[in-house]
């Protein structure tokens, strides 16, 4: 078939296809606009890991209240977010669409663009009560309204303070701070309400988890591959643990609170996080710990045979669709850009489990700057996508340092024990591996078999066994992206590099290598390497 036929085809499909994914949409807004529309408890943990939660089947961290969402609900197996870092991520879940879709707030730290409505400014326009206590969007410029700072998030609600068990765990009493939400509506109108817990990101307190927590290293069944086995690791992961069931107990608290005033039934409970753990090599990166989140939903009056886990490959960007959708609203009603996303009303309506939807078969994923570090606040731009167990990653800058430059901390890359620890194999022992994999150079392609291969460990994507699936992904993600309208593939991607840092760290690296002295709170002193000849 000649291409320029081939390209008409593929064009009046995709024009057939949004016809009817139109009708689908409109004819579900009519159904729910005829109810009312429940109440949305949006919980999202700060930077957690999909396997570290009790109906997962993990056993050293205790999540009860994640777990009831999940049985009383929905668990969804293969649930991502487009981009594995704080800003990035939040700002897909509150706009609907994809990172490269947003301008500045693709990168991290960003002025989030005023043309970018979110849900919760939407449904706050449109009869919601709508309110948020701790991080909502961050880190970042949310702009103003009427010279007034923007609520991405809603109203916030802050002001009940509690004593945290930990000096690193937020004093914000956040059960507290939702009653006084709830305390606060206006009679009659349905309540949009987001959760965001400083847990369980860092810092923490070394062995809060056996101290504070009770746990043992030794029920830790695994240790990704890519750290060392040691006691060190295993104590940082546990204090990670016991931060996740801080988040939990809150969610708790939220659920028994709505169940003694008789709204839990009528209320959409969705739990996630906003990315993977904040170890080295997973938040901020793109692999499948990175991207891969704990999702559970429950909605007594609206899900129909709870209990049921899902297969079919969900997305960040699918949360706003739906709640407009619940809502009785369009995208074009509630004034937002058009969305990427789509509704997961098709799940609640289903009583079946496993694969349900054929179309929901493959993610998206990328990101471009997270935090600066690198000459001239450059970013580290990749692309991919997740299809039949496969993970495809492009590197468009393999000359880059992937977690930032050696010499200015590795800043996309949390200080830890763990980084502590694997930096110092190579400093103090001469072992290049874990450094490698963990801080070094990568290359242009990579392929892993995600479900042989979880932690991403052996590069397929120059095996010629694999040619013919990494060229097929290849494609596939080059195409989806183009059609919305990736500057990155369209060969306009340093768009993103010329974005501003909305940070007090502007032009980081030069800075710091001119001799200035710039806080970096977020990664340790020793994390700076102080000779780089050798990498």
């Amino acid at each position: 078939m000649p291409k320029t036929i081939s390209l008409k085809v593929k064009i009046y499909t995709c024009f057939f296809c949004l016809i009817l994914l139109s009708f689908i949409l409109n004819s579900c807004k009519t159904e729910y606009a005829n109810n009312q529309p429940p109440n949305i408890l949006f919980a999202i943990a700060d930077d957690a890991s999909w396997q570290h939660f009790g109906a997962y089947g993990c056993d050293w961290v205790k999540t009860p209240a994640f777990d009831r969402v999940a049985t009383q609900g929905i668990l969804f197996n293969n649930a991502y977010t487009p981009n594995a870092k704080c800003a990035p991520s939040r700002a897909c879940i509150l706009t609907g669409r994809n990172s490269w879709q947003l301008e500045e707030a693709c990168n991290h730290s960003p002025n989030f663009p005023t043309k970018f409505k979110t849900y919760a400014e939407a449904l706050s326009e449109n009869g919601y009560w709508v309110g948020s206590v701790a991080k909502g969007w961050a880190p970042g410029n949310p702009g103003k309204v009427n010279r007034e700072k923007r609520q991405l998030t809603g109203k916030k609600f802050d002001t009940h303070k509690l004593v945290p068990p930990t000096e690193a765990i937020s004093n914000n009493d956040y059960a507290k701070n939702f009653e006084a939400f709830l305390n606060e509506r206006p009679e009659g109108k349905p309540f949009c309400f987001w959760y965001g817990s400083h847990e369980p990101h860092r810092s923490y307190v070394f062995e809060s988890g056996t101290k504070k927590g009770g746990k043992s290293t030794s029920e830790i069944d695994e240790v990704p591959a890519f750290w060392p086995d040691v006691d060190t690791v295993r104590k940082d992961m546990l204090d990670y643990a016991f931060e996740i069931e801080y988040f939990d107990s809150h969610l708790q608290k939220m659920l028994d609170k709505l169940e003694e005033i008789g709204e839990l039934g009528n209320t959409l409970v969705i739990v996630t996080a906003d990315n993977g753990m904040p170890f080295p090599r997973i938040k901020g990166q793109v692999y499948e710990y990175s991207n891969h989140l704990p999702l559970a939903i429950m909605w007594g009056k609206g899900i129909k045979n709870p209990g049921r886990v899902i297969e079919d490959y969900v997305n960040f960007i699918d949360f706003t669709p739906t709640y407009l959708e619940l809502a009785g609203l369009t995208v074009s009603e509630a004034n937002m850009q058009p969305v990427a996303g789509r509704s997961l009303t098709e799940i609640f309506n289903s009583e079946k489990e496993g694969n349900i939807i054929p179309e929901r078969n493959y993610v998206l994923v990328g990101k471009e700057r997270h935090d600066v570090g690198r000459p001239d606040d450059q970013g580290y731009p990749v692309r991919g996508i997740i299809k039949n167990n496969f993970l495809y990653l492009h590197n468009f800058k393999p000359g880059r340092w992937p977690k930032g430059n050696p010499e200015t901390g590795y800043l996309n890359c949390d200080g830890s024990p763990t980084k502590t620890y694997i930096l110092n194999t190579r400093r103090n022992k001469g072992q290049l591996e874990l450094w490698q994999l963990n801080f070094g150079k990568k290359v242009e392609e990579e392929l892993y078999d995600i479900e042989k291969d979880p932690y991403c460990m052996d590069n397929l994507a120059y095996d010629e066994d694999f040619a013919e699936i990494k060229a097929s992904l290849s494609e596939e993600m080059s195409i989806k992206l183009a059609e919305q309208s990736d500057p990155r593939i369209l060969g306009k991607g340093d768009i993103f590099d010329n974005y501003v840092y909305s940070g007090a760290v502007q032009n980081f690296y030069k800075r710091y290598m001119a001799g200035d002295t710039i806080p970096t709170f977020w990664v340790n002193e020793s994390d700076f390497e102080k000779v780089t000849s050798c990498l």
